[in-house]
């Protein structure tokens, strides 16, 4: 197994785009000859378009893209301009008068970062896709990844910035890679050795308070958790899977948000994950499913250590952990 680059899985275009002043951004992922996807959501919050696609009983095998955004539900807006630019492309399926494309789209809160009343938008996501031709993904506090930040069960005051990853190996002719935007309420945590590497800061914006420890003080009820959260996930492969496939692999990438992220899946984080097949090679589903949880846990890994410290909000590589 040899770790490659996200940009070397073929039939795909990934590209951020982002408003840095404003602190939001979206992520695209093209694939123009439509691509069999699965989606896998855990959260309790999720704001999604189109999701209803890919469960195996609707009718479409595949989609033209997948758009990761900030803007929490306003930010569902940017999926019109992915649209814009595959139907001027004349991508899509066709109806006779013109070709619809098919776009799923998944947000994550991030309205308390920058400035709220600037959210991704049509021209934003129609911008991600220009930048995809190009081949401008990169992970840290680019595209959905701008805003994210992570360790928020106390608040603003005790979180640590994020950012967006991405990892990818390929295993003879198999290839399989993930790109994650980070904005839990949990802790980071490397799933190799089991450090934590980012997450709830103590009052000295140093050290680290733990998120489950501090849960478990008190079992009262919280009517309303900090809600400005969810991680957002896609795993690529080329290798050849349906739909009804596709979504159990990316029920088993989210073993690599639990190895990663102390507390995930709460009713305060919309944690979602698709799953999407670019290729033709043979693969085994489990064996693949069983990678792509791996290969998401580096992703996340890769997203905490790549952020830059901005906003107010500490990075990791920041951090004085001497």
């Amino acid at each position: 197994m040899k770790e490659i680059s996200i940009k070397d899985i073929e039939n795909i275009k990934i590209g951020n785009a982002q408003d840095k002043k404003a602190g939001t951004g979206c992520t695209v992922i093209i694939c123009e000859k439509g691509a069999p996807t699965g989606l896998d959501v855990r959260g309790g919050g999720p704001a999604s378009r189109e999701s209803e696609l890919l469960k195996p009983v609707a009718a479409a095998d595949s989609i033209h893209a997948v758009l990761l955004s900030g803007g929490s539900a306003f930010g569902l807006d940017a999926a019109g301009g992915v649209m814009q630019y595959l139907e001027e492309r004349d991508i899509g399926y066709d109806v006779g008068i013109t070709k619809v494309p098919l776009v799923c789209e998944s947000c994550l809160f991030d309205l308390g970062v920058g400035d709220y009343q600037v959210r991704p938008d049509k021209e934003m996501g129609y911008e991600a896709c220009v930048n995809a031709e190009a081949g401008n993904y990169k992970d840290g506090n680019e595209g959905a990844g701008t805003g994210a930040t992570v360790g928020k069960l106390h608040g603003a005051d005790g979180c640590m910035k994020s950012g967006i990853g991405s990892y990818a190996v390929q295993i003879r002719e198999l290839k399989v890679g993930a790109i994650v935007a980070v904005n839990a309420l949990g802790d980071i945590y490397d799933w190799k050795s089991g450090e934590k590497v980012a997450g709830l800061l103590a009052e000295d914006q140093n050290t680290f308070l733990d998120t489950e420890d501090e849960f478990y003080k008190s079992y009262a009820v919280v009517e309303n958790k900090f809600v400005e959260n969810t991680t957002l996930g896609i795993v690529i492969t080329n290798a050849k899977f349906d739909k009804t496939q596709l979504c159990k692999i990316a029920s088993m990438t989210q073993n690599g948000y639990a190895r990663s992220i102390r507390p995930v899946h709460t009713t305060a984080d919309g944690d979602s994950i698709y799953a999407m097949s670019v290729g033709e090679v043979t693969a085994d589903q489990d064996m693949v499913g069983t990678l792509a949880a791996q290969v998401m846990s580096e992703a996340i890994l890769r997203a905490v250590m790549s952020a830059e410290t901005d906003y107010g909000f500490i990075a990791a590589q920041d951090l004085d952990r001497q």
